[in-house]
């Protein structure tokens, strides 16, 4: 196949069918039989000047039931039915280029067909038939327990909430939506925000290397990344910053799931299809953390739908290639966990756990640690009073010594409590603070300021989005509230970060006066239908001014 197609397989034993050709529509239409369980989408032939191809598996009512995308560097992307529990009779493949030269825009319909053995399985002999009958009774018999355990060591995971969904106020560039938090009465439910209803199983690394994880498709007009919340904001460089995952409007993962800021002017530019390697599937509540010694970004957890995730991603900034580690050791399938780099290992402190149903969702309240060089997990022993179980909760590293957690719930209870775990002891304590502190939260933002300050901005308290900002200082233990109209707007789930800023003003030629610093704040909504796509910069000197 020297020419450039993509082509579909439908079904385990189904022929490959060409969808798109060099020369034809650069739209294609199909319908998947109601007999098919599986698809898989690969290209074949040189890419040219062809950027990606978008794919989407939609249900009836053409509802995204998953996406994917192929790129010169990803080139085959597979489902199955049991991944997607809305997977049901009526599903449609749709599937679109981007980049060369598109002359046909026509979208083209293209059937499908059903694959028939033309050779069946000649029924066994009576001898074999008789040999295999007391085979399989011998299993049943030295095996039985062994299978009724297995069955009961299955992970499967609980019915957990119903339809949940962030916030946002309506606005420019923001998508309209559906509540993500409930009330009151409803906060047991929220916990698990982006995970519905259903069993749960936790990822399975060994199915993931084996095929291209599926990542949502990324729309060609968008400029910016759409409104969305529990994304990751991850600083690379003084000038840089890389956007992954979220969701968004009616519980749907985002289509643009990475994104580069451009920190000099605040503009976006879509990195999806820059990267080589297996990119991370599509997620929410996940951890991304940046070495700055190794220049790579270590993505881990989080959760979709009904799947939880314990893998990790590394995605190498200077290459800009992801990897997935296959690690050592024992970690659970967290989401809404704090991840904190502390000597080029992550730290990663509670969250939320799924259990066998139909028990809810769980609380953690140990403490992982991974070492990127032997790609090993391990727990260390920890003396002191740790936190309680917990999720949505902040960690800040303060003097390359000290982790500070505040907040977080373990439903129906939201902390405003904090502890400090000493790296050198490894040991916890309680910090007993004075002033006015912020009230009980989760999800929450968190940014260190300086060497003795970091800020906590918004949350969600249960009922409703927060938008008030404090500032903790170390050194006093003390919190200070901050009135700032650039920080007035309700959050929930969004992302805060301070970049290093050139010093444009030229106050200062002398090397020792450092540039100058700037928060930046993204996403998350309001509880009010909602999701935010803004960057809301603030000057960090003003802030400590303020404070």
């Amino acid at each position: 196949m020297d020419e450039f197609g993509v082509y579909a397989i439908f079904g385990v034993n189904g022929p490959p069918q060409r969808l798109l050709r060099a020369e034809g529509s650069w739209r294609v239409s199909a319908a998947v039989p109601p007999s098919v369980r599986q698809v898989v989408l690969f290209s074949s032939g040189p890419w040219g000047e062809r950027i990606c191809v978008n794919a989407e598996l939609n249900d009836a009512d053409q509802i995204p039931i998953t996406i994917g995308k192929l790129t010169p560097y990803n080139k085959c992307l597979s489902w199955e039915q049991w991944e997607e529990e809305t997977w049901t009779d009526g599903v449609t493949l749709n599937v679109s280029l981007e980049g060369g030269n598109l002359t046909n825009s026509q979208p083209e319909l293209i059937a499908v067909n059903e694959y028939t053995p033309k050779n069946p399985t000649a029924p066994l002999a009576d001898r074999e038939l008789s040999g295999k009958r007391k085979r399989e009774r011998s299993a049943e018999e030295d095996g039985g327990d062994r299978m009724s355990k297995a069955r009961g060591e299955e992970n499967i995971c609980p019915n957990g909430v119903g339809e949940k969904v962030t916030p946002v106020r309506k606005g420019k560039g923001q998508v309209k939506s559906q509540k993500l938090f409930g009330n009151g009465e409803d906060a047991s439910k929220v916990k698990a925000a982006a995970n519905e209803a259903g069993a749960t199983t936790p990822q399975n690394a060994a199915r993931t290397k084996s095929r291209q994880a599926k990542t949502p498709t990324q729309t060609s007009s968008l400029v910016s990344p759409s409104g969305r919340w529990g994304q990751t904001l991850c600083p690379i460089d003084s000038q840089t910053a890389i956007l992954i995952g979220g969701q968004g409007a009616r519980m749907q993962f985002c289509k643009d799931p990475m994104w580069k800021l451009c920190t000099e002017d605040l503009s976006w530019v879509a990195a999806e299809t820059l990267a080589e390697g297996p990119t991370p599937e599509a997620r929410i509540g996940h951890s991304a953390i940046f070495d700055p010694d190794s220049k790579r970004i270590f993505v881990f957890g989080g959760s979709k739908n009904k799947k939880w995730f314990n893998d990790v991603h590394i995605l190498d900034t200077q290459s800009w290639r992801w990897t997935m580690v296959e690690a050592q050791g024992k970690v659970p399938p967290l989401a809404y966990h704090s991840c904190s780099m502390f000597r080029g290992e992550l730290f990663v402190l509670g969250g939320v756990f799924p259990r066998p149903s139909p028990e809810p969702d769980g609380c953690s309240d140990s403490l992982y640690i991974f070492d990127p060089h032997l790609s090993i997990w391990y727990q260390p022993i920890v003396t002191g009073d740790k936190p309680s179980p917990r999720s949505g909760h902040s960690a800040c590293v303060m003097q390359e010594r000290y982790i500070y957690v505040f907040g977080g719930w373990d439903t129906p209870v939201c902390y405003n409590d904090m502890y400090m775990l000493d790296l050198g002891l490894m040991e916890f304590s309680v910090v007993k603070t004075s002033g006015k502190a912020p009230s009980p939260r989760s999800w929450h933002g968190s940014a260190v300021l300086s060497e003795t300050k970091f800020l906590i901005h918004g949350g969600y308290n249960g009922n409703n989005a927060l938008s008030d900002t404090f500032i903790f200082d170390i050194d006093t233990n003390s919190w200070t509230e901050l009135k700032l109209a650039q920080l007035s707007m309700p959050r929930a789930g969004h992302s805060i970060v301070t970049m290093e800023t050139p010093d444009h003003h030229g106050y200062s030629k002398d090397s020792s006066v450092s540039s100058g610093r700037t928060l930046l704040v993204f996403g998350g909504g309001d509880n009010e239908g909602t999701f935010f796509s803004d960057v809301t910069s603030v000057s960090v000197e003003d802030l400590l001014a303020a404070a």
